[in-house]
């Protein structure tokens, strides 16, 4: 199963290129791929039938969050993948003639398609309720694409959004459901909860059961586009008739009738599950079915028809019983046949003769009668007519409701049921023969519509499914065997209902005079009356008003909640800061207070203000104060980002007394890294803070900030002394020494046992980097220098308007030549900045500490395992040195200091996590497991290696591509703004003295 899932998604990768080469025929070779899987679904036949039942494939992944890929072959699993697969094949082989040759993205299309079949697999066959999650989300995503692929149309767009947001809205829905039985049954394995399943809905966790199968039934009814969702269906028509054919017949659209199925068997009997699921598919039934009949367009009766056919199926998989669980999967099978089938006429129809319209359409069945005989097949199997798939299926399905009637259980609303499927089965007669009759005759008074030839290749998918449709209904013992397993599942546990294989009836084409057999002439004679008279039906439903539009109140809903959004959009961003921080500021407080006082918690015992054994805290903590206060009455930027820095410095010092050097040492780092980021961003910006609020806000701003920040301390003080469990921590020491080989607790978390926290918090370091450079760099990402060194050389002067007969420019004369008089020197700042940015010292100082830092650097990075450091702190003083040396010789320095892009370093920092993540999956272990290597060498002696040294590197790598980022972006920049800006005539400066040309490119 695994290696059907990942030759489906490797090919759809590569299809693009196999477009590319072969055109169109791509789709050929795309086909294969889930023809090829179908063959090997039918060598899985013996396995999943037999004693053992299902064929299993478990793969761990987090076992800790109950994580893992599970995946299981049943008889349901096994007869849906029938159904995906081999619809999947002919479609994609259907698509190699669909297609014109000049039609574009091809082979995006193809892509999506065919990881559309492969993420309906996994869907069928996942045994973990979040993998089923996530292959739910993936079909909703590709169906997405693949509805919107004519991107140049309104209607596409609006219709894949529609689609996207209403099943995307019930999958979440889903996912709290999904959660909450994972959490009531104690695991995530649908085989085993559906095992504990009537111990689950009887015990003291029934009630959240039954709330979680209702969320589980909302994600289900909305991807079946049922009642009140089922406007979504008919709207995604504007996609390409094979989306339609296979994602809107076959596949996607089943998922919730599959969800509904694998469910029944463990959780019918629950509260809510009869209510919903016979309730709106009996309305969608019905309310599909009439609409159906009011349509011109042939391919929306086809789509109002599998809204009415999806209705009728979530009420037949959903009853409960061993009878209608055999007909709901003879159903779903016969209905997959010839709904396949009609749509893909349509597709012919349309591509051939250029319209769908029934007004229009005359005289196409003498044009091609192969044609309309194939789709003559498909529609008398939708209604119902003997000898086809549909009429075996149809037949258990009034059988088994006819038994539901009967049955005192189900009281006055089983008699209303079946006759409510009894008049939808007339509907779908009416307008199958609405179908043929609009699609094929010929009509008086309208002109016969033109139509090409057929070639034999466009016409075979559609005429094997009509053949299979024929085969199914004159022989369905072998779908009678697939089918019986399942059924077998909802056995009953009376004394007199027999051995489970009794209590299911058997798929046959004749069962004798039975009330189904009455019920079906009745379908057919009131069907054939609508059909003849349908001109007064038309006529009866054009007085009828719309009392009630569904896509109509999707529309004013969405409106309503934009206008919404404006409102509160303009009522909460005004541009104000002083706004939001006293918004956030205030909300983090209250709310964390009025918890405080409503629990009523004693203080805990124990408290002191300073610690009696290091009084320097208190000093300490003065200062932190007093660097609080400075920052607040600072009039100077600059002098308010140090002050703020002091505090940090404070607490790092704070950190260390309280013997944590590695916390030390890092907080200082990134202290020093911030006040650099913000010294250069400030450049920019006037030096005097200016506009400050006053008045009465500044009272309120005192008070959001005190009532603030005591709050938090009594939170962090109650929080404390609320523990009623051993903290977790105090096992770490063992862990780190143990398990992760190293005695720096602090580094050992970060990449060993914490390893996923650290993964995500570099890949949001790297995201925050991108988003910094992409503010910046307006014509790029800045990670080239536009000019070149020697280019400054030359014009630094000018730039800074030095005259070089002045004294400036004697100046600069002398420190070009002390610069050239130097072979292979570097830090030359003469070559790169004018005089007035020149210290002599700080050069000479960064000459010295450079290498050193570089090498400290590295030496934190490979020691932290054990000693105080690690990746992030070794990165730390790696971008500390690199910024040292930007500040010491300019941009052109910094460029020449660091060749390889921020960009590429953030992305080969991740990549090595990543590797350090998969690579001992694939040796058969877990994600980011650690492996510790003992060996000798020469001079060194015992080494000990540990894995996760190579996840430190790459946090190391991602945090020196952050700090160049920084440098780059803030800095380099900057300077060269700056230098632009400088360099214009006078002429070409703008009010505020920014270069014309440099504010036409959006240089600001």
């Amino acid at each position: 199963m695994v290696t059907v899932l990942a030759v489906h998604f490797s090919v759809a990768v590569l299809a693009p290129l196999l477009f590319r080469a072969w055109g169109r025929n791509a789709f050929y070779a795309l086909a294969v791929v889930p023809a090829g899987s179908f063959a090997w679904l039918l060598f899985q036949h013996a396995p999943v039938y037999s004693a053992a039942g299902a064929v299993a494939e478990v793969f761990p992944w987090i076992p800790g969050l109950h994580l893992e890929f599970a995946f299981r072959l049943d008889a349901l699993a096994w007869v849906m993948s029938l159904l995906v697969l081999g619809v999947g094949s002919l479609v994609l082989a259907y698509c190699g003639r669909y297609f014109k040759r000049k039609d574009q993205d091809l082979g995006a299309f193809g892509a999506q398609l065919l990881a559309f079949a492969g993420a309906m697999f996994g869907l069928v066959v996942a045994d973990d309720l979040l993998l089923l999650f996530i292959f739910w989300e993936l079909t909703t995503i590709l169906s997405y694409l693949l509805i919107g692929f004519a991107r140049t149309r309104l209607a596409a767009r609006r219709s894949a959004l529609q689609a996207l947001m209403v099943t995307t809205a019930g999958g979440l829905a889903m996912l709290v459901g999904l959660i909450m039985l994972g959490h009531a049954a104690g695991t995530y394995r649908i085989s085993a909860i559906l095992g504990q399943a009537p111990a689950l809905a009887g015990g003291a966790s029934g009630p959240m059961v039954s709330a979680a199968v209702v969320l589980v039934l909302v994600g289900a009814i909305t991807k079946s586009a049922l009642v009140p969702f089922h406007f979504w269906l008919p709207g995604a028509m504007a996609a390409p008739t094979p989306v339609s054919a296979y994602l809107h017949a076959a596949a996607m659209v089943k998922a919730g009738i599959y969800l509904v199925a694998r469910l029944a068997p463990g959780f019918s009997e629950t509260a809510y599950w009869q209510p919903v699921v016979l309730g709106l598919g009996l309305a969608t039934m019905l309310v599909g079915g009439y609409r159906a009949l009011r349509q011109t367009d042939i391919k929306l009766i086809l789509a109002y028809g599998t809204v009415s056919q999806l209705g009728f199926l979530t009420m037949v998989v959903g009853l409960g019983t061993p009878d209608a669980a055999l007909a709901g999967l003879a159903m779903l099978l016969a209905h997959g046949l010839f709904k396949a089938t009609l749509f893909l006429v349509v597709g012919i129809i349309d591509h051939q003769s250029g319209t769908r319209d029934v007004g229009k359409l005359s005289g196409v069945f003498r044009s091609s009668r192969a044609l309309g005989i194939v789709a003559g097949v498909g529609a008398a199997s939708m209604a119902g007519v003997p000898l086809l798939a549909g009429f075996v299926a149809k037949e258990s399905v009034l059988e088994a409701f006819v038994h539901h009637a009967e049955d005192p259980a189900a009281g006055p609303w089983g008699a209303v049921v079946l006759g409510g499927i009894v008049l939808g089965s007339i509907l779908t007669f009416a307008y199958s023969a609405r179908f043929m009759w609009g699609a094929f005759a010929t009509k008086p008074g309208v002109e016969p519509t033109p139509f090409k030839a057929i070639r034999p290749s466009f016409l075979a998918a559609p005429a094997i499914l009509s053949l299979l449709t024929v085969v199914y209904g004159l022989w369905p013992v072998p779908v009678d065997a697939w089918l019986q397993p399942y059924a077998a599942l909802f056995a009953s546990t009376a004394p007199d209902a027999g051995t489970p294989a009794e209590q299911a009836r058997h798929l046959a084409l004749w069962h004798g005079f039975t009330p189904a057999l009455g019920l079906t002439a009745l379908t057919f004679a009131l069907g054939l009356a609508m059909y003849f008279g349908r001109n007064a039906v038309v006529r009866l439903q054009s007085k009828v008003p719309a009392w009630v539009d569904a896509d109509r109140a999707y529309q004013l809903t969405i409106g309503a909640l934009d206008d919404i959004a404006v409102w509160v959009t303009g009522r909460t961003q005004r541009g104000s800061l002083y706004y939001y921080l006293a918004v956030i500021l205030s909300v983090a407080f209250v709310l964390p207070l009025a918890a405080i006082l409503a629990a009523r918690k004693p203080l805990p015992e124990g408290l002191y203000l300073v610690d009696p054994g290091s009084p320097l805290q208190l000093v300490v903590g003065a200062g932190i104060v007093i660097g609080a206060l400075a920052a607040v009455k600072a009039n100077k930027r600059f002098l308010a980002v140090l002050m703020v820095s002091v505090t940090g410095y404070g607490i790092a010092l704070m950190f260390a007394l309280q013997g944590a050097p590695d916390l030390a040492l890092t907080q200082m780092l990134v202290e020093t890294i911030i006040l650099v980021a913000f010294v250069l961003a400030m450049r920019s910006l006037p030096a005097e803070l200016r506009d400050r609020t006053g008045g009465k806000y500044r009272v309120v701003r005192v008070l959001i900030g005190l009532g603030f920040g005591t709050t938090m301390v009594f939170a962090a003080i109650f929080a404390m002394g609320a523990r009623i469990a051993t903290p977790v921590s105090l096992e770490f020491p063992q862990l780190a020494y143990e398990g992760g080989g190293g005695l720096n607790i602090v580094n050992v978390t970060l990449v060993d046992i914490r390893a996923w926290d650290t993964f995500g918090e570099i890949t949001v370091l790297a995201l925050a980097a991108t988003g910094v450079a992409s503010l910046i760099f307006v014509r790029g990402r800045g990670d080239r220098i536009l000019m070149s060194a020697s280019v400054a050389e030359g014009s630094v002067g000018r730039h800074h308007g030095v005259d070089p007969g002045s004294r400036d420019g004697a100046a600069l004369a002398i420190s070009r030549k002390f610069a050239s008089a130097t072979r292979d020197a570097w830090l030359v700042a003469g070559r790169t900045l004018a005089p007035e940015r020149r210290s002599i010292i700080f050069e000479v100082v960064t000459r010295l500490v450079f290498h050193s830092l570089v090498i400290f650097s590295l030496y934190l990075l490979l020691a932290g395992h054990n000693l105080p450091g690690g990746g992030f702190a070794g990165g730390l003083t790696a971008g500390l040195a690199l910024t040292i040396r930007y500040l010491a010789g300019g941009r052109f320095e910094l460029r020449e200091a660091t060749p390889v892009s921020a960009g590429a370093l953030l992305g080969i920092g991740l990549a090595i996590a990543a590797a350090s993540g998969v690579v001992p999956l694939l040796l058969g272990g877990q994600v980011f497991q650690t492996a510790i290597i003992q060996f000798w060498l020469p001079v060194f002696g015992d080494i000990k290696f540990v894995t996760s040294t190579i996840f430190d590197i790459g946090v190391y790598i991602v945090v020196v591509g952050l700090v160049l980022d920084v440098l780059r972006s803030l800095g380099a920049e900057i300077d060269e703004h700056f230098e632009e800006r400088a360099a214009a005539p006078a002429e070409d400066q703008e009010p505020d003295g920014i270069p014309a040309e440099t504010t036409a490119k959006g240089k600001t």
